[in-house]
């Protein structure tokens, strides 16, 4: 899935539309080209932040694909992973791992086992277990996924970049910062060799790195990758879009570490407003920019 400047999206979405509107009026309810139409559109609003209406057409895709393909279609598990997506963006990691999970199922019946695509699902799934704090577990599939694709992969491959992004964020959780600083840096590696230099992945690699220097202890140099960060975020993205919540949340943490509690609680409380507008309420992300607001503005 690639990233496109708000505009062009807002423009796909609308030719999506008008195309999707052809196709029901002139197609049996569960013609494979319906399914695709509903993917591409749940693909838009994924990207744009719309996880609510982005779920609803990929399980209108997954429903049709049930019924009309076999159960180890792999067609069926590209749209089982992008349910698993939708999941994963709002904190839902349990659900986010079943659905990887099916996903995976299928691909182990029907691929050889040095397939780039099967790796990924074992990143996937690593990554998932890294966000529910099961780090024994995350790392069995992290080896899984580089066994493969350190094999199939040529160096500079986006998936590549993926799980090397993947595999810090665990070292990360771990406390590991060097280890994490050296797999987020051949992220960042690839990233900056392979995408235009306002691409939104490229701001996730800037952001890891702010988050890991943060950890650390080393505050100039979180602030430097964050801002790198948030300069691609505020571009690509709406005003209200969960990943500028993210980010703002991140300065605010680096500005109440060196001690500036009134800019902290400023980004703090940009967070928390945009937190409301863009994600579930019992999100977990949206509990820790209230949390982070009420603690700063004890300090105060």
């Amino acid at each position: 899935m690639t990233y496109e400047k708000l505009d062009d999206q807002s423009n796909a979405l609308e030719f999506f539309e008008k195309a999707h509107d052809i196709y029901k009026k002139a197609l049996p309810a569960n013609h494979p080209d319906l399914s695709t139409s509903y993917r591409n559109i749940g693909q838009l609003y994924n990207n744009m932040g719309n996880y609510s209406k982005a779920l609803e057409f990929y399980e209108k895709a997954s429903t049709i694909q049930e019924k009309t393909l076999t159960s180890d279609h792999l067609d069926l598990a590209a749209s089982y992973d992008n349910i698993a997506s939708v999941y994963n963006n709002v904190g839902d990691f349990s659900n986010a791992l079943e659905f990887y999970d099916k996903a995976l199922r299928i691909k182990e019946k029907t691929l050889n086992r040095t397939q780039p695509s099967l790796a990924s699902s074992y990143n996937n799934i690593g990554s998932m277990h890294c966000c529910m704090d099961d780090h024994k577990k995350a790392l069995k599939f992290f080896k899984k996924a580089r066994k493969i694709l350190e094999k199939s992969m040529p160096p500079n491959d986006p998936d590549l970049a993926s799980f090397y992004s993947n595999i810090g964020k665990l070292y990360d959780n771990m406390g590991k910062y060097s280890k994490a600083i050296k797999f987020y840096e051949k992220t960042l590696k690839i990233d900056e060799i392979t995408l235009p230099l306002d691409h939104p992945s490229l701001a996730t690699s800037y952001n890891s790195m702010g988050q890991v220097y943060n950890n650390k202890g080393d505050y100039s140099k979180a602030l430097e990758y964050y801002t790198k960060a948030f300069t691609i975020r505020e571009k690509a993205l709406p005003p209200n879009h969960a990943d500028l919540a993210f980010l703002k949340h991140d300065i605010g943490v680096v500005c109440e570490n060196v001690g500036d509690y009134s800019m902290a609680r400023q980004f703090y409380e940009w967070a928390f407003s945009i937190g409301q507008l863009s994600l579930p309420s019992d999100h977990p992300h949206l509990h820790v920019y209230q949390l982070s607001l009420d603690n700063v503005k004890r300090k105060m």
